[in-house]
C-alpha cells in the first residue's frame, strides 16, 4: 500500500498547527512542524533567530528534517499522512528573504514529491506572534505568496482552506482527502 502524503501549509499564523492538532485528536497520523524545535535548539545554543542570522544554515537543518519526515511518513500503518509544511516551503522561505540556495534544495523538492498540498491563507482574525513567530501580518500575505509561487513551480495545485472553525477546516481536509 502505497501511503499519501499531504502537506498543510501556509504561512504564519494561519492555523496550520491547529489543524493538525485536531487531526491527531482524531486519530490521523501528523507530523509536526519541525522548525520550532530548530529555533528552540538553536536559542540553546546561545543563537537567538537561526533563521534571521544564518539562514542558509537554518534552512538546510530545515530540509533535512523535513527530508526525513518524507520517509518517516512511508512506515506508517494508515493510508495518508498530514505533514505540518513540506519541502518546498524551505525554498519559499529562502525566496521570501532573498537569499539563494543550492541546487541540492531544488532537487529535494523534485526528488519528494506529495500526493496533496493544502494552503491556509492569511486571516488576521487568528493571526498571533509568539517568541518563535518574528513576522508580522502583512510579511504574513509575503510568505503566503512565495509558497503559492514555490509550490506551483513544482506543480502542485494547492487546494484552498476555507476560513472557519479549526473543527470544520479539518472536516474539510478529511472530505478531500478520503476522497482521494
Amino acid at each position: 500500500m502505497k501511503i499519501k502524503k499531504i502537506v498543510i501549509t501556509g504561512g504564519p499564523g494561519t492555523g496550520k498547527t491547529s489543524i493538525i492538532n485536531e487531526l491527531k485528536s482524531r486519530g490521523y497520523i501528523c507530523l509536526d512542524e519541525i522548525s520550532r524545535q530548530i529555533t528552540l535548539k538553536a536559542r540553546e545554543d546561545g543563537i537567538d533567530q537561526l533563521f534571521l542570522s544564518q539562514p542558509l544554515l537554518f534552512s538546510e537543518l530545515l530540509l533535512k528534517g523535513r527530508e526525513n519526515q518524507f520517509h518517516e511518513a512511508n512506515s506508517q500503518n494508515q493510508s495518508f499522512v498530514f505533514l505540518d509544511r513540506g519541502i518546498p516551503d524551505v525554498l519559499a522561505y529562502m525566496d521570501y528573504i532573498g537569499d539563494s540556495y543550492p541546487k541540492p534544495f531544488i532537487e529535494s523538492c523534485e526528488k519528494h514529491s506529495y500526493d496533496l498540498a493544502f494552503i491556509l491563507k492569511p486571516w488576521q482574525e487568528i493571526f498571533v506572534s509568539d517568541s518563535e513567530r518574528y513576522e508580522n501580518f502583512n510579511q504574513a500575505i509575503e510568505i503566503h505568496d512565495h509558497l503559492l509561487h514555490a509550490y506551483e513551480k513544482f506543480g502542485y495545485q494547492l487546494l484552498d482552506v476555507p476560513f472557519d472553525s479549526v473543527e470544520n477546516r479539518s472536516d474539510f481536509i478529511l472530505n478531500v482527502v478520503k476522497n482521494l
